[in-house]
């Protein structure tokens, strides 16, 4: 399978995304079909800050799994409900596999809320030889077309095919993500034809948080794309579109999350795209 670096289409979840293109360089690539059921890209992250001052990116995570091979080790990332940060230093490289929503559950083989906001060594979920013997051959590969091989094949001896659950929960989501206008777990469980109770163990059990916190992620991730690519939005027209009952309330939940009020983070972005431009 012959792999291209996808178009960035988007940066959703990168706070401030114009690092991107002044501090590292991000590529996604395809999976192969046979594991598509369960991954959903994979992605790589390279930077050379050599002479300059390390750099710290901030992430609004998804409610994806992603396993990854850095430079302190291999690890299996859970869905993170809070920002999370990452320091790059000097040079280097990271690869990394998502997962789609509920995917990881088959490989993990238990409920994937026990990830949750923690960021686990690969060896502790598929024994110290496995997952050593991943990292050495995905460190000596060439390129991320060999090292995506690899954990390709690391994945596929480890994979059960199949889970229709995964194809209903990433279906779940995904309605989610695309119909603002489901606020409340209610309303989703009545337009998936499951109890609510079901629809809460379901997402426990696969993806690792509520549909309620989704729902929310989903709105601050608009929030912060917008802001980010418009820096001047007007903040009320913005709350409202979102959903929000008030701008006191949006404010409030962006700060809490994304850790500065949406004005000062909006000053951040433009300051960035500035040196960037």
């Amino acid at each position: 399978m012959t792999r291209r670096a996808a178009p960035l289409e988007n940066t959703r979840g990168i706070l401030a995304p114009a690092s991107v293109a002044t501090t590292f360089r991000l590529a996604r690539f395809p999976v192969a079909p046979d594991l598509a059921h369960a991954v959903e890209r994979h992605w790589t992250v390279a930077w050379d800050l050599r002479g300059r001052a390390p750099f710290t990116q901030e992430i609004l995570n998804h409610p994806n799994v992603n396993l990854s091979i850095e430079p302190e080790g291999a690890f299996v990332w859970g869905v993170g409900t809070t920002r999370t940060r990452h320091r790059l230093d000097g040079r280097g490289w990271v690869l990394g596999t998502r997962f789609r929503a509920g995917g990881f559950r088959a490989f993990a083989g238990i409920p994937v809320a026990r990830l949750t906001d923690r960021v686990v060594p690969l060896a502790e979920l598929f024994g110290v030889a496995d997952a050593a013997a991943l990292e050495r051959a995905v460190r000596a590969g060439e390129g991320p077309e060999e090292r995506i091989a690899l954990v390709e094949a690391f994945l596929r001896e480890r994979d059960a095919g199949p889970d229709p659950r995964v194809a209903e929960v990433a279906a779940i989501v995904r309605m989610l993500l695309d119909d603002p206008s489901i606020t409340r777990v209610d309303q989703l469980a009545r337009r998936c034809h499951l109890s609510a109770r079901t629809l809460q163990r379901l997402f426990h059990d696969y993806v690792g948080v509520s549909p309620k916190w989704v729902v929310q992620r989903q709105r601050l991730h608009t929030a912060a794309e917008r802001i980010a690519d418009e820096p001047g939005l007007d903040l009320g027209r913005l709350a409202l579109d979102l959903g929000y009952f008030d701008q006191a309330h949006f404010i409030n939940e962006f700060k809490a999350v994304v850790g500065r009020p949406p004005a000062e983070y909006a000053a951040a972005c433009a300051a960035i795209s500035a040196l960037a431009a």
